[in-house]
């Protein structure tokens, strides 16, 4: 093909594909998808890409494929600054290369990027021999947490919404409750962890370099309010009903099976179940309701 007939979109797309290859330049210059936008044998680069003064031609590609990269790892350093923290740069950036040739950018938006980074470390997880967790799933759950405030912040939220309000709550008619059904807030997230890496993120997001935390097993509710993300940790009884809740079951459903699960006296149901009910309704967990 001469280089009269190679237009600027061909060339582009030729070059993206060559400088985004996971395994190298000349290794994306000889891959097939390169060579279906521009054929070319090893000697023919320059005419595509001239050399300079000072450097070749694949020299030339290399600069622009580092300077790709660089702004890849920039960016996930940037989504996990605690699991940055917790590894360590030279470790993290390792580990971070290793992901981009597994899971290379496909998505148009930077925010996709480190979608699947958890799914990698637990996929490059060793075994443990005693079925124990340790330091890396405390890793892992760092990446989870990290990425989820990520999605909260990029995803739907409640700001052009109506939230329900505990006057519209007060109008269902006592005998209807256990036939309602709650909608959760787009935004609304509920994890559990076995470490308390809320605290660990926040502590290293804040420019500390805090200590591994003892294993402790964690209940967190996940929101965003006027384009906040928002986190509190909540008990296992509350962990129970929201995730019942968020599932579609009914209110009367929720709080049978609650009170069947042992998690609380039954005397003391009630009182708490206001309680929350009103806490939630202020953190705007919930945006609707419908009672068939």
């Amino acid at each position: 093909m001469s280089n009269e007939s190679r237009n600027l979109d061909q060339i582009q797309r030729w070059m993206q594909t060559v400088i985004s290859w996971p395994t190298g330049v000349e290794a994306g210059i000889a891959s097939e998808e390169a060579q279906n936008k521009i054929p070319l044998e090893s000697n023919e680069l320059e005419t595509v890409i001239t050399a300079s003064s000072q450097l070749t031609s694949l020299e030339r590609m290399g600069i622009y494929a580092n300077a790709y990269y660089a702004r890849l790892l920039e960016c996930l350093s940037e989504e996990f600054p605690a699991l940055v923290c917790a590894m360590g740069k030279t470790a993290f950036g390792a580990f971070s290369m290793e992901f981009l040739q597994k899971y290379p950018p496909t998505s148009y938006t930077l925010s996709e990027l480190g979608a699947h980074f958890p799914q990698f470390l637990r996929e490059t997880k060793p075994t443990s021999e005693d079925g124990e967790f340790n330091w890396t799933d405390f890793l892992i759950e760092i990446a989870m947490l990290e990425r989820v405030y990520s999605e909260v912040f990029d995803g739907p939220g409640i700001e052009r919404e109506t939230p329900l309000t505990t006057e519209a709550l007060n109008s269902i008619e006592p005998e209807a409750w256990p036939e309602v059904r709650l909608q959760m807030a787009p935004c609304f997230r509920l994890l559990q962890f076995q470490f308390p890496v809320h605290e660990y993120i926040s502590s290293a997001r804040q420019g500390n370099s805090p200590p591994i935390p003892e294993q402790q097993i964690t209940y967190l509710a996940i929101t965003r309010r006027n384009f906040i993300v928002r986190r509190e940790s909540i008990s296992q009884s509350e962990y129970f009903l929201l995730s019942k809740l968020n599932q579609g079951l009914k209110v009367g459903d929720v709080i049978t099976q609650f009170a069947e699960s042992g998690l609380m006296e039954p005397g003391q149901l009630d009182s708490k179940l206001h309680d929350w009910f009103r806490h939630w309704m202020a953190s705007g967990f919930f945006i609707d309701f419908c009672d068939a």
